[in-house]
């Protein structure tokens, strides 16, 4: 099988319904969701078995629903159907809660790093952002964009930033708070944010 097929070199590529150029709003889009998937294997990688088997459990989940998501964003047919569901949206929201109650209570902004893998997924989280504000753009153009592509790498990045707080913690090791930081956090705030 051969992976190269020469149809790109005049700088377009194909999406499921037609013909784009690769610097197009909604390539830039699918294409910084495969980033985060790439990041999210990278911690994998870097994440205990034992320690973290739940939480690599979810992270497969999450590899499975950026490639769902991907696809949802590089389909222009008028017959829509996204793969990504609302469900998924739920459960982050669950785990999310889980991983607030089980890290240390938090006031103030934290500086990304501590442990290796903590820092791999606040990556995660930072090209999540970025993805996010590209379906924030791509929607503008194309208002059939799944809106639950959106509303999906919101909730994620929220996960990533409370997982990545959470790995530290299992490690023993402390988020460090950024110095010149107003207490921001409290109780209930995250959620009236969503």
């Amino acid at each position: 099988m051969r992976i190269y097929t020469r149809t790109g070199d005049k700088g377009q590529t194909s999406i499921i319904g037609g013909r784009v150029d690769k610097d197009d709003v909604r390539v830039e889009a699918y294409g910084t969701v495969d980033e985060v998937n790439c990041f999210v294997g990278q911690a994998m990688t870097e994440l205990d078995g034992e320690l973290f088997k739940d939480v690599l459990d979810d992270l497969e989940k999450i590899q499975h629903e950026l490639f769902d998501c991907g696809g949802d964003l590089a389909t222009v047919t008028d017959k829509r159907e996204p793969k990504l569901k609302e469900e998924s949206i739920e459960y982050l929201e669950t785990k999310i809660d889980e991983f607030i109650k089980e890290a240390p209570e938090l006031e103030r902004f934290i500086l990304p790093g501590g442990s290796k893998p903590s820092a791999s997924i606040h990556i995660a989280r930072t090209v999540t952002r970025r993805a996010e504000r590209l379906v924030v753009s791509l929607r503008k153009v194309d208002p059939e964009t799944p809106k639950v592509c959106l509303q999906y790498l919101n909730r994620l990045s929220d996960y990533f930033f409370a997982l990545a707080r959470v790995v530290n913690f299992r490690l023993n090791v402390k988020d460090v708070e950024y110095v010149r930081s107003a207490k921001v956090f409290r109780e209930g705030k995250r959620k009236e944010d969503k």
